[in-house]
């Protein structure tokens, strides 16, 4: 039986061929069929010349993912859909990943394991060379929060091996930036067992993680915990996106004030942007999964579900006042209670009429 090596690669060019040689090495030992797919995001840096000699003599392919923005997740995922082999290995280019615990990922795949997970932090796992405290605390925190989505030690990792006929449709994934092992594990429900490795420090190039990386880290992780949780994690999102939408109207409103206009003409006009702010943080973030609608309609749809939701905080201040002894009393709680069912109305009617589910053919 075979095996399908997918490497993700950004201006890797020094680490490609030590990289193969290794791999070949312990293929060879361990008597398996085997190829290299460099799944690269068009670095540019002599990638492609070095991986078309090697395939001259060794089982090496590089596909070049030319399109933009550069994303590492969509590159592995271009990678699997190349394989030859339904075992596949994914690992890091950088030589951070032992080539030569290929084998042990296997061996542990071949049992009731869905993914077989090369682990820094299980007993046995350890990093090799001096991480800065930074990094450390870092990758502990990214841990940390996916704690709710997953009990492994080191779900970071990139570096694992599955079973192509495990995985969820490819096309159902919406992995964004590094973590593709996390979205495997999850959207896909795989038992995870972790093989501890020994992790090292790259061998030249320059590290990929970034602030942007790190953004991205956290849009992934609202995703998934969308998917895992579905409404409760969607409404937070919208409450969250809707403070936001708070702050950005009062900053209209004081600001149309300071430069001269009345406060009634103030408070209409600060309405809108405050709106569209909503309307395209939900769009990004609450409903991302959702068909992104063109825009205008889009928009005054969810202006008119914002209005509604508007009427009904002010209605039910006004009954709760009027008519609730307690909070006739108590009108700062009416206040609190009207926006609690205003945001409630308008995440409903935005739900359902304004960010539509996708419509299932056939």
């Amino acid at each position: 039986m075979g095996v399908s090596v997918v490497t993700p690669t950004y201006r890797e060019a020094d680490n490609i061929r030590p990289l193969a040689e290794r791999i070949l090495a312990t293929m060879e030992a361990a008597g398996a069929d085997w190829e290299l797919i460099l799944a690269d995001d068009d670095s540019r840096d002599g990638s492609e010349e070095v991986a078309l000699e090697l395939g001259r003599s060794l089982p090496v392919r590089i596909h070049v993912r030319r399109t933009r923005p550069r994303d590492l997740s969509q590159s592995v995922l271009d990678g699997i859909r190349l394989a030859r082999f339904d075992r596949l290995v994914v690992m890091d280019a950088d030589l951070s990943h032992p080539p030569e615990q290929i084998p042990e990922l296997l061996a542990a795949l071949d049992g009731n394991a869905g993914m077989a997970l090369g682990s820094r932090y299980a007993p046995g796992g350890r990093i090799d060379g001096a991480w800065s405290r930074y990094r450390t605390l870092n990758s502990r925190i990214a841990t940390w929060l996916t704690r709710p989505l997953t009990r492994c030690a080191d779900p970071m990792s990139g570096f694992f091996a599955v079973d192509r006929r495990s995985l969820p449709a490819l096309d159902e994934l919406a992995p964004v930036g590094f973590k593709i092992g996390l979205e495997l594990m999850v959207r896909g429900g795989l038992r995870v067992r972790e093989v501890p490795i020994r992790f090292d420090e790259r061998h030249g190039g320059s590290s990929k993680l970034t602030w942007r990386q790190q953004l991205a880290f956290l849009r992934h992780l609202h995703r998934l915990y969308t998917f895992r949780f579905g409404l409760p994690v969607r409404a937070l999102s919208f409450g969250a996106v809707g403070l936001s939408g708070l702050l950005v109207d009062t900053g209209f409103y004081l600001g149309l004030q300071w430069a001269g206009v009345g406060h009634l003409l103030a408070r209409f006009l600060s309405f809108w942007p405050a709106v569209t702010w909503n309307w395209r943080l939900n769009r990004v973030l609450t409903f991302n999964d959702r068909p992104a609608d063109r825009p205008v309609p889009q928009w005054a749809k969810f202006a008119v579900a914002s209005g509604v939701g508007l009427l009904t905080n002010v209605g039910s201040y006004a009954v709760l006042t009027s008519f609730v002894a307690p909070f006739s009393e108590r009108r700062l709680f009416a206040l609190f209670a009207g926006v609690v069912i205003g945001s409630a109305v308008n995440f409903a009617t935005s739900t359902r009429y304004v960010y539509r589910r996708r419509r299932k053919v056939g």
